[in-house]
């Protein structure tokens, strides 16, 4: 049997395509398979209404790795981020909260609610920039396991417990809080005021079924302050030609490396022979070999569904059907006859360009998280919205505009029965509400309404339960332990078998981390 290429990729999610690149960049002939009819998975732009350019699932960047950046030079393949500088919080009584780049009209605005919390502000950035740094260094390095006496996991356990020790003993503490406290509770130590706390928490429940405050949502607060473009630390950004500018820039520069990307490509099955993975079959019948294969799909395709679960240890079967893959996030994308007008802020601004976030207080988002704890959407839910055409003009008509809403929670299962289109509508609905109790005329704006439930994006994208971590990132699940114990250095029990996802270390969110470190440990063994 002839083998017709090096490496076959499953996914043509940012993750998927990175890791293809890598490989291709080091000589490898790969093949990217991807079900849909254009790359990206959940970072993708569709013109969905004729004229307006929707951010479909993902819409803000902050954790692509530089160094992938450069490595696979992007922006000389149409990489643009623009700046996403404010953070507007409307308040109920008509007063906000607002945060851009201006540091010290920033420290005045938050003086206003709290002199106090002003005077903290500049500590608690100084801290959580060190705690970054010091954390970055387990975004580059392959998950040591600790349970096994390989003199390089020994030696990677080493590096990891010196690296952390030299911290000193107040960051090691410090770290420590993050680790196992609450967002609610760990922002509580620095602030009082109750816009601050509850804007700043959101970080800390992205893309989680947990509330700010849950144990746990500290990291995930941390995780995401790890972003960072041109190396400014907490710094988002808005790529051009939304999320789906970064997946096409990846999957060009992929191709100018030499690796080949099929579209409408669904594979079925990873074709399994003695022991070793051997290359797929595709959904339409045919088969393509390959000496290895890559997938990029969540843990619960990549083990129970590719492959048979014979081929696989039975202890690490359970491990799987037990990773925490709940979605709890929905997605509601406008398109808009004109600009929404603030009450807190009237008329067009440079507000407009940045993030708007509906998190009045922790009790807010708490009673949010309470509904989806009983299995229902959130009547007044969290909705993190931006204006993608005031940031790029080219995502909309002139003189129209699209809105991007993020939105917690939508739990993926409903306590009564299934999503149903009238259920999706209310969850609408109760997104467009809230927004109308800030934007008084945006009813009377909208063109088009896209309302996207956990199920809707895994339907869409084949993520499991539309999770777009593809897994909680909580302590159980992180590091080592991601996917699953004995199973984290992107290789499977199936030779010639890796992972790549964000199902593995370090994590989701648009960084590719999973994707290089996986190519780098494939081509170790190339």
């Amino acid at each position: 049997m002839t083998q017709k290429y090096d490496a076959i990729v499953i996914g043509g999610g940012h993750n998927g395509l990175i890791n293809a690149a890598y490989l291709a960049k080091a000589g490898k002939k790969v093949l990217v398979l991807e079900k849909r009819y254009l790359v990206g998975g959940a970072s993708v732009t569709e013109e969905l209404y004729p004229g307006f350019k929707y951010t479909v699932f993902s819409y803000v960047v902050s954790l692509l790795r530089p160094d992938i950046v450069r490595d696979l030079q992007l922006p000389k393949h149409g990489l643009t981020i623009l700046p996403l500088e404010s953070t507007l919080t409307p308040l109920p009584n008509g007063d906000r909260l607002y945060r851009d780049g201006d540091h010290y009209r920033t420290m005045r605005e938050i003086a206003r609610h709290s002199p106090r919390d002003a005077e903290a502000y500049d500590e608690y950035s100084r801290n959580m920039y060190f705690m970054a740094k010091a954390v970055k260094y387990i975004l580059g390095v392959v998950p040591a396991d600790p349970t096994t006496l390989n003199p390089k996991d020994l030696a990677g356990l080493g590096g990891l417990a010196r690296h952390f020790l030299g911290l000193g003993e107040d960051k090691l503490h410090l770290l420590a809080r993050l680790m196992t406290m609450s967002a609610a509770d760990f922002l509580e130590q620095w602030f009082e005021s109750e816009p601050l706390k509850a804007t700043m928490s959101a970080s800390g429940i992205i893309g989680t079924y947990l509330g700010p405050r849950s144990p746990g949502t500290a990291y995930v607060l941390l995780h995401h302050y790890m972003g960072e473009i041109d190396g400014a630390f907490r710094a988002w950004g808005f790529a051009k030609g939304g999320t789906g500018g970064i997946a096409d820039a990846i999957a060009r520069s992929a191709e100018s490396l030499g690796a080949e990307i099929r579209c409408n490509a669904g594979v079925s099955q990873v074709i399994v022979k003695n022991g070793k993975a051997a290359g797929v079959a595709l959904e339409n019948g045919d088969e393509i070999y390959a000496d290895i294969v890559v997938s990029s799909l969540d843990p619960k395709w990549t083990f129970l569904k590719l492959v048979d679960s014979k081929d696989l240890p039975t202890d690490l079967v359970e491990d799987i059907k037990k990773f925490n893959v709940r979605g709890s996030s929905g997605k509601v994308n406008l398109a808009l006859d004109g600009l929404p007008d603030l009450t807190c802020m009237p008329g067009p601004g440079r507000h407009l360009a940045g993030a708007i976030s509906f998190s009045p207080s922790l009790d807010y988002m708490e009673q949010a998280y309470d509904d989806a704890k009983y299995g229902d959407f959130s009547k007044r839910p969290y909705v993190d919205c931006i204006l993608p055409s005031v940031i790029d003009p080219d995502m909309a008509p002139p003189g129209k505009h699209v809105m991007s809403c993020f939105v917690q929670y939508a739990p993926y299962n409903l306590s009564e029965g299934e999503w149903t289109d009238e259920k999706r509508e209310a969850f609408g609905d109760a997104v467009v509400n809230v927004l109308a109790e800030a934007m008084p005329n945006i009813k009377d704006l909208i063109l088009h309404r896209q309302v996207l439930t956990p199920v809707d994006i895994e339907k869409t994208t084949g993520i499991s339960e539309g999770n777009i971590f593809h897994g909680e990132l909580s302590l159980s699940q992180l590091y080592f332990l991601r996917p699953a114990a004995g199973h984290a250095k992107y290789r499977t029990p199936i030779r010639s078998y890796y992972q790549c996802g964000s199902g593995t270390h370090p994590g989701g969110g648009i960084m590719g981390a999973p994707g290089q470190l996986a190519a780098m440990e494939i081509l170790k063994e190339m």
